[in-house]
């Protein structure tokens, strides 16, 4: 009998990259005002952000 595998299953596109940005005051009031509207948080926001631009 094979042996059975352990721990949380392999997400099909995991997100293991990092990323740190420094944002102004306005720009922070945008992204949260967007989340708030939303009901999401603000990597889901940053996300979404980045979705519609591949969409333009």
């Amino acid at each position: 009998m094979p042996p059975k595998k352990r721990g949380r299953p392999v997400e099909e596109n995991p997100k293991n990259i990092r990323l740190d940005i420094r944002v102004t005051q306005g720009e922070l009031k945008i992204l949260d005002d967007y989340c708030e509207r939303k009901g999401v948080k603000r990597p889901q926001g940053l996300r979404d952000g980045i979705k519609a631009l591949e969409n333009m």
